[in-house]
């Protein structure tokens, strides 16, 4: 593939004013630091290699920093002291403060992570204000309950009290991966907030723009000193130390697999709590009922969408062998109409991948399926003036042991399987160690509502694919994780339950 990238500036003021600042400090304890090392690391556009910042690189003892401002704001101050009211109305204006430079960080995002900008103007920026209010309103509606105990002691003119109250966690180290940085930094930002932690947020390192800008907002919402820390660096420095950190209450990570169990390793130390949000391998069924009019732009989608980096992208599509011909040929020629190009052209459908890195990794497995006999029937060239887009591929004639079908690409890249019978796409859509998401497309609802109880994933979706509310967990089973982002459920895991019981 040989194209030139047209090199589009930021329209907004706010960008253009963001980026004019080069350096990016952390944020610790209310301050803006240069790293204890004085060292930094660059951003870059990934469709041109253009250097858009240079970042803080955090190491140990900046985590030490900012995880003691961290417990020093939890433990006393003016944060604990205030009232659910009170950090409900601070969430409330954050997230004002959000939709209000809403241009702004959708620009930002695009040009470090490569995403067409409608993808975050439309859908994850506001998905990130949408995470702040939902919280907003959860943080007073955090109640204990009176408890009815059968406990006999029953001194003379006295009774036996029983309750429990709802406490917040602690300090929380939120690790969050490079493929929406900021709605995923919202999904555990909000729920820990609401709760009443403190935070200490690591970014990835190819993506620290909207946080360090979050961080920003955050300290123009007017948050106490300590609430929120921001460390850039590399993950396996920075991220580490804080994974470990002894006074770290709980770890909140998406990202890889692998990354997760190192992870869950890191915090044995002192057993705190880790919540996973991890790969996905995620089947796409098609029954042959289904309408495909829907069904192929939406099978299309749940796999290109953001260039394939997306934790539950549809990268297993099984279709009824009645309908395979129709169904691949449909889905191919939407790959080969996606038009790729720099996230800020208006044109574009699909942006570069976050790095060079990325790209080889994803145009690797394709080149692999193909020595191994597998047909690539489009896309999957590498190309650009950096090396980091890839064309939408399709592959069929797969088989179940190749790596393509059993590892997370991470990438624009969908394996196509015809099947027979029902109990035979069940078998091979749970022939997977992720349990992240799967998504059923039928016309009936008896097949709909039998195959979601039996496909085994955190999520499965019906005529649809990538469908979130702020109400809706969302999460896995097997390697895709442990507990849930969003919804209630999601602050339930930064509060631990307290008993008291009094003879009074």
């Amino acid at each position: 593939m040989t194209f030139v990238v047209r090199s589009v500036e930021p329209q907004t003021e706010g960008a253009k004013a963001f980026l004019a600042k080069r350096r990016k400090q952390l944020f610790i304890g209310g301050a803006w630091v240069d790293a204890a090392g004085g060292d930094t690391f660059p951003t870059k556009d990934p469709a041109t290699g253009v250097v858009l910042a240079d970042i803080a690189k955090g190491g140990a003892a900046d985590v030490d920093a900012a995880v003691a401002a961290a417990r020093k704001a939890f433990d006393g101050g003016e944060w604990p002291s205030l009232t659910p009211m009170q950090r409900s109305r601070l969430l409330w204006t954050l997230a004002d403060l959000i939709e209000a430079n809403i241009d702004e960080l959708a620009e930002l995002e695009t040009l470090d992570q490569g995403k067409p900008l409608y993808v975050g103007r439309w859908a994850e920026i506001p998905g990130a204000v949408n995470q702040f209010r939902y919280y907003a309103g959860l943080a007073t509606a955090i109640e204990g309950r009176t408890i009815d105990s059968s406990i006999n002691y029953q001194p003379a003119s006295k009774q036996v009290a029983s309750w429990t109250l709802r406490e917040p966690v602690g300090v929380v180290a939120a690790i969050v991966p490079w493929n929406s940085p900021l709605v995923l930094t919202a999904m555990k930002l909000a729920p820990a907030l609401a709760a009443g932690c403190t935070v200490v947020l690591k970014p990835a390192e190819d993506t620290s723009l909207t946080a360090v800008r979050l961080a920003e907002l955050v300290q123009q919402a007017g948050f106490p000193a300590g609430v929120l820390n921001l460390i850039t660096g590399l993950g396996g420095e920075a991220g580490a130390a804080l994974a470990a950190h002894p006074d770290v209450d709980k770890v909140a990570f998406t990202g890889s697999t692998p990354t997760g169990r190192a992870i869950l390793d890191a915090a044995k130390g002192n057993l705190k709590k880790v919540s996973l949000e991890l790969g996905g391998k995620s089947p796409v069924v098609i029954l042959p009922d289904a309408d495909l009019d829907l069904a192929i732009p939406g099978a299309a989608n749940a796999i290109f969408f953001n260039a394939g980096q997306v934790c539950v992208a549809g990268s297993r599509l099984y279709a009824h062998r009645s309908i395979y011909d129709r169904v691949v040929e449909g889905v191919a020629a939407q790959a080969r109409g996606l038009q790729l190009g720099h996230g800020l052209d208006p044109a574009t459908h699909m942006g570069p991948l976050v790095s060079r890195k990325q790209a080889d990794r994803v145009a690797g497995f394709v080149a692999g399926a193909a020595a191994a006999g597998a047909e690539v029937l489009t896309g999957g060239v590498q190309g650009g003036d950096e090396g980091t887009f890839v064309t939408p591929a399709v592959v069929a004639r797969v088989t179940p042991d190749m790596a393509i079908v059993r590892e997370e690409v991470f990438g624009p890249v969908v394996v196509v399987q015809a099947y027979d019978e029902i109990d035979e796409v069940v078998a091979a859509a749970n022939d997977s160690e992720y349990g992240l998401a799967a998504s059923i497309w039928t016309e009936s609802l008896s097949h709909a509502h039998r195959l979601s109880r039996r496909i085994k994933a955190g999520t499965v979706w019906i005529n649809c694919h990538s469908m979130y509310d702020n109400s809706l967990p969302i999460g896995g089973v097997k390697a895709s994780g442990w507990g849930r982002d969003s919804g209630q459920v999601a602050l339930d895991g930064y509060l631990e339950w307290k008993t008291v019981c009094a003879v009074v």
